[in-house]
């Protein structure tokens, strides 16, 4: 059996799940979701914890007990804590804004750039070069971060750039290192 899939998924107070054939829904404080899953894989809530089980050792079946299981565990954390990512802006005149819902970047370019937040994902400039992307939805969290991202990704050879919080950019050495 699968290591993560056969490992339950505890329920935090305030969290209620759902499922039927296919689908899962998991309504916390912060929102509601809905994960599709595999229709021949079966979830079971019992006594505070949500298992998923698989018909058969099928490889079909094994490849998605583990990822089913984890798309509920991402759904249950989403609707109790909720996700979020940091970015961090690098680079002279390099500076982030919001101007109601739209976060507004200089990058460089010759006109501002300017990202609207899609539906249930929240974006906040929290300093001039620090953005925060959060919201209940892991993947959509991280595609929206990652967008933001690839508007100015990090240059290798100066390092200026929008990058994950913490992220390390090796620098190259440039053409003076090679005399």
């Amino acid at each position: 059996m699968s290591r993560i899939g056969r490992s339950p998924i505890p329920l935090p107070k305030g969290v209620e799940v759902a499922a039927a054939a296919g689908r899962v829904t998991v309504k916390g404080p912060k929102g509601a979701l809905e994960v599709a899953i595999s229709p021949r894989l079966t979830v079971e809530i019992e006594g505070g914890e949500v298992r998923v089980q698989r018909p058969g050792d099928a490889r079909a079946d094994r490849a998605q007990h583990g990822l089913a299981r984890t798309l509920i565990a991402n759904a249950i954390t989403g609707v109790s804590e909720g996700f979020s990512k940091r970015l961090e802006i690098q680079g002279v005149g390099y500076r982030c804004v919001m101007k109601g819902t739209t976060l507004e970047l200089s990058l460089g370019f010759s006109h501002p750039v300017a990202v609207e937040a899609p539906e249930g994902i929240t974006i906040a400039a929290t300093e001039p070069t620090k953005i925060t992307v959060s919201g209940i939805d892991k993947q959509l969290v991280g595609q929206v971060a990652a967008n933001i991202r690839a508007l100015r990704s990090p240059d290798s050879y100066h390092g200026k750039g929008v990058r994950y919080q913490g992220e390390y950019v090796k620098l190259k050495p440039g053409k003076a290192a090679a005399r």
